[in-house]
């Protein structure tokens, strides 16, 4: 059966949610996964002519939206620019790559491609396997900006609380809002242009604390499908006015500094792990989290004598 066509909007700029869903049980991507997966996100992001407002990285699953700009936005000097940038400066660029990349680059579906072919390499090398690592076709839908666009940004933002992982959007650290707050947006990855007219701001931080405001209103109702926010955080976060103080950003990204028995990346602290746990009073093979606020860094707890 052949597939359906893909909707697609090739004469302007267009927003689209991507779902695209691992082939193998569980939940295949662990912390490690996750940050290899924003970081070819990331990555594509600088090559492809695409605006990347928002995303969740699951265990089994993720959501991004995109904003993709039509053949017509791809100038001579941009593409060169963006293949010195894949290819390296000393490798030669002549018209037919141009014919070629203006139009591939500009491309939903091999954006995507290059994503998951990219990452199932990874994760085949780093688990030793072989075979397909994502499950069917990604999925894509058209999405207008403005209130449709913000409505969705809370729906992929609220992943996390809907799964109980964790309590806040800002605690976890492959989602837009925490991306926001734990990175300050590191290397400008998100967009902010949403389209909402109504909110007249040009401030960024301000723009963050309206959309902020709308996500936790929007995770307070419960619309059957997981678990909503907590009734009194969202409560506390309205009394503040939806922002968040200078000293809670800090906190975020200083407060493992201080609790910490080793802090470092995810593999360097499984790798001390590995060769210390013998010291460690408690069995418990998960010793090590996230240190919030701080791109790829990792804390496991202070060591205790056995």
């Amino acid at each position: 059966m052949p597939r359906n066509a893909r909707f697609t909007l090739p004469d302007r700029p267009a927003i689209y949610h991507i779902i695209s869903r691992t082939a193998l049980p569980g939940f295949p991507l662990g912390d490690i996964e996750k940050d290899k997966l924003l970081d070819i996100i990331r990555y594509f992001s600088n090559i492809y002519f695409v605006d990347i407002l928002g995303f969740s990285i699951m265990g089994n699953h993720w959501h991004l939206a995109v904003k993709v700009y039509p053949h017509e936005y791809a100038d001579r000097d941009e593409v060169k620019e963006r293949f010195a940038r894949r290819y390296g400066e000393d490798v030669h660029f002549g018209d037919q790559d141009m014919e070629k990349f203006s139009k591939k680059w500009t491309d939903l579906s091999e954006f995507v491609r290059e994503i998951k072919q990219t990452f199932s390499r990874y994760y085949n090398k780093r688990h030793n396997r072989r075979g397909f690592f994502w499950g069917e076709r990604f999925k894509s839908m058209i999405v207008q900006e403005g209130h449709t666009l913000v409505n969705m940004l809370a729906y992929i933002d609220l992943n996390p609380i809907r799964a109980g992982i964790v309590k806040k959007p800002e605690d976890y650290r492959w989602c837009s809002l925490g991306y926001h707050t734990q990175t300050g947006n590191r290397d400008n990855l998100l967009s902010i242009d949403f389209g909402m007219k109504e909110w007249n701001e040009f401030d960024p931080k301000e723009i963050i604390r309206k959309y902020r405001q709308f996500v936790y209103e929007t995770g307070a109702v419960d619309a059957g499908k997981g678990k909503v926010m907590d009734k009194k955080i969202v409560e506390k976060a309205r009394k503040k006015g939806y922002k968040i103080s200078r000293a809670e950003r800090f906190r975020y990204r200083c407060r493992y500094f201080t609790d910490s028995g080793v802090i470092g990346g995810k593999d360097f602290v499984q790798e001390v792990f590995d060769q210390v746990k013998h010291l460690l009073r408690s069995k418990d093979e998960r010793k090590f989290t996230p240190v919030g606020g701080v791109e790829g860094l990792y804390s496991m707890k202070r060591l205790g004598s056995s």
